[in-house]
């Protein structure tokens, strides 16, 4: 283990912005990430665990402690995990990149991830958020997690109850946040499945299709749903392409507010009196849990007076996604934040919801 000090880290963010750990590491097995663990620990340090840098605002401040970047890598071939053979699971180290995983899992037939396609960042990243994306949440086939619990000093493997799943939501990122290094994930994926075409963009990518083409067509493949997907997210600007301005972001910037039917009801209200029509669609609910309803944070942010292309000094909005706030260029992350501010408030003061940031904000 090499322990590296005053190391940049917005080159590592996809925001580009921030400053410096004091120290920082990056670590390819197990045991390297216990004794980097130990190092942060017997000096006092603050720990962070970095992944791909995909979902994160770093301050400019930097972070006074241990930046631990996980690379630990490794497909573990799948197994069956069925008496019929179709269900399997893959072992993913947590440094492998996640858009590797989901090309990997698609090119062997597996169905449960296809739509996840095109999401920067690291496997071990996706259990902390609950990554989601086009109808699909890792939740969905995470089978378990394998981590360091800095707690208890040992290595665990939570199966998917443990990990507490709800919408853009585990224990990682809540109420056990820092507790766990994720180090592996276990996938329970579908051999020979059909590709999920629940979200809209898709269902109308491939009406299109359809409606160009006079030969009866089969349903769309799961390489026909991944290639649709990186089509659509290089559209909205949500792939990150070099030389992109709009793709310098930490991507979708505000979750899509959950709401009960009675504060549903109020914001249809209000947008009705404005003719509008608010996008929404029905929550996922654990049993016992009234309905809810959720709605668009794009439209929320488009009707509250930022359209795509807004700038605020060198911050600004991506000119292909509302919810994308992009580095223009040599951007600070209090430029970053401020805009956030101004956003928040705008909605608030529009349309009396609260909107709720998704990337991780480290040392603020």
């Amino acid at each position: 283990m090499t322990i590296q000090e005053n190391v940049s880290l917005a080159p590592l963010t996809t925001l580009q912005v921030g400053g410096a750990a004091r120290y920082f590491a990056e670590l390819k097995r197990e045991d390297e990430v216990h004794e980097a663990a130990q190092f942060a620990k017997s000096r006092g340090l603050p720990l962070f665990v970095l992944g791909g840098g995909s979902n994160l605002v770093v301050a400019d401040s930097g972070w006074p402690g241990l930046v631990l970047r996980i690379a630990i890598g490794g497909i573990a071939s799948p197994t069956k995990n069925d008496a019929t053979g179709n269900a399997v699971l893959f072992s993913v180290g947590a440094g492998v990149n996640w858009d590797d995983f989901v090309a990997q899992a698609v090119v062997q037939n597996c169905a449960g991830v296809e739509c996840l396609s095109g999401i920067p960042g690291s496997v071990g990243g996706t259990p902390v958020q609950n990554v989601g994306a086009y109808g699909q949440e890792v939740s969905n086939t995470i089978e378990s997690v394998r981590a360091l619990d800095l707690k208890e000093d040992r290595i665990v493997v939570l199966p998917k109850p443990a990990c507490g799943f709800r919408y853009r939501t585990s224990i990682f990122n809540s109420t056990e946040r820092g507790r766990y290094i994720i180090l592996r994930v276990s996938y329970r994926l579908k051999r020979g499945g059909t590709p999920s075409l629940k979200y809209a963009d898709l269902q109308k990518h491939f009406a299109e299709r359809s409606a160009n083409l006079s030969a009866e067509q089969k349903p769309p493949s799961l390489a026909e749903t991944r290639q649709a997907v990186l089509e659509i997210r290089r559209s909205k600007g949500m792939l990150i392409v070099p030389g992109d301005d709009d793709c310098r972001s930490a991507g979708s910037f505000f979750k899509n507010p959950v709401l009960s039917e009675a504060r549903f009801k109020e914001l249809s209200e209000r947008a009705a009196a404005k003719g509008l029509d608010i996008p929404s669609y029905p929550a996922a609910r654990s049993q016992g849990e009234d309905a809810q309803r959720k709605v668009s944070a794009a439209w929320l942010v488009e009707h509250s007076g930022f359209s795509k292309g807004y700038a605020m000094g060198k911050a600004g909005i991506s000119h292909k996604h509302a919810l994308a706030l992009i580095n223009r260029g040599e951007a600070k992350a209090n430029d970053i934040v401020a805009l956030k501010d101004e956003i928040q408030q705008g909605v608030q003061k529009v349309w009396g919801i609260p909107l709720e940031p998704e990337p991780v904000f480290v040392g603020f």
